[in-house]
């Protein structure tokens, strides 16, 4: 009796410890930044808000217009986020394409529909997106492609049993751009909310067959799906993080969907279907959605075909 009193004792306190590691863990790299920079951080007009949320119920427009001598210009193809005392960080059109309304697609980009400025702090990064600008007094949509830096992770199904243990970051949208996360200087930082879900805290990479099954040892109370995860399951986690890019360590963050499944085969073809339209816009160098937000992305983890 002493003896099983002991081990209750022990298992307490040791999932007392694994608990506040993770906390501390979460909360080193969620610290916010105390640097400032010289780009603008000035917020964004919020007088439109309820225009500016409006925007993203717009459709894409079936006959979209590019190189406009008027498109919104704001310096650069792609933009970073960068660290802040205190207002968000936003970008704002280096041009005047004078009054007009701003549109952008797919869903996570939160622009104002006047100014044009976006809130890079308030944006899912790490995506490709189409803003349109209709001038006032015409009807056509003026596109300028924009990306907003970030890591990313593809939407995708992973079979444990074909070896597809490893879901990589991302990196600005780009499949095929070398990691960010290697070679010289201060390195980078992931860590999950989550500590379940197992994140190489330098690369960013997601270990899923620990995250399925959990990191082993006497404490073993399964993964991210509980002990006896059933088909359906999912979970979801948010991964900050800070790179080793022009975003100068500005902390950041993704949420990413976990879902489990015995078999590949048990999918839903919709679902699948919609993962693998996402996988293909990504892998082209398109929007990875022209409707909706396709944010979170969603994995999917499955032990067999």
């Amino acid at each position: 009796m002493k003896r099983n009193l002991f081990l209750y004792q022990l298992i307490v306190v040791c999932l007392f410890v694994s608990v506040f590691a993770c906390s501390k863990s979460v909360n080193s790299i969620n610290k916010p930044p105390t640097q400032n920079t010289n780009h603008d951080s000035t917020p964004a007009v919020v007088q439109h808000k309820a225009d500016s949320q409006a925007v993203q119920n717009v459709p894409y427009p079936q006959a979209p217009v590019t190189g406009c001598s008027y498109a919104p210009d704001y310096g650069d193809s792609i933009i970073y986020m960068q660290p802040t005392n205190g207002p968000d960080y936003t970008v704002k059109p280096v041009n005047n394409p004078g009054s007009g309304k701003y549109f952008s697609w797919p869903g996570g980009m939160v622009i104002d529909s006047l100014s044009g400025a976006i809130n890079v702090t308030k944006s899912q990064t790490g995506q490709r997106y189409d803003i349109g600008f209709v001038k006032t007094g015409t009807t056509d949509t003026c596109l300028k492609s924009l990306i907003i830096a970030g890591a990313a992770y593809m939407d995708s199904v992973y079979v444990l049993a074909n070896n597809e243990k490893l879901a990589l970051p991302y990196f600005n949208a780009n499949p095929y751009l070398l990691s960010v996360c290697t070679g010289n200087g201060p390195g980078c930082q992931f860590a999950s909310n989550n500590a379940k879900v197992i994140v190489n805290p330098l690369t960013g990479v997601i270990d899923l067959q620990q995250t399925l099954d959990g990191t082993g040892g006497i404490l073993n109370l399964g993964g991210a799906f509980g002990l006896l995860p059933l088909d359906g399951s999912q979970a979801t986690t948010t991964i900050y993080y800070r790179l080793n890019d022009p975003s100068n360590n500005a902390l950041q963050h993704i949420d990413v969907t976990f879902m489990y499944y015995t078999y590949k085969s048990q999918i839903g073809q919709g679902l699948l279907t919609n993962l693998l339209t996402k996988l293909t816009n990504v892998l082209t160098g398109n929007l990875i959605s022209k409707s909706g937000n396709p944010r979170p992305p969603v994995i999917i983890i499955t032990r067999y075909n």
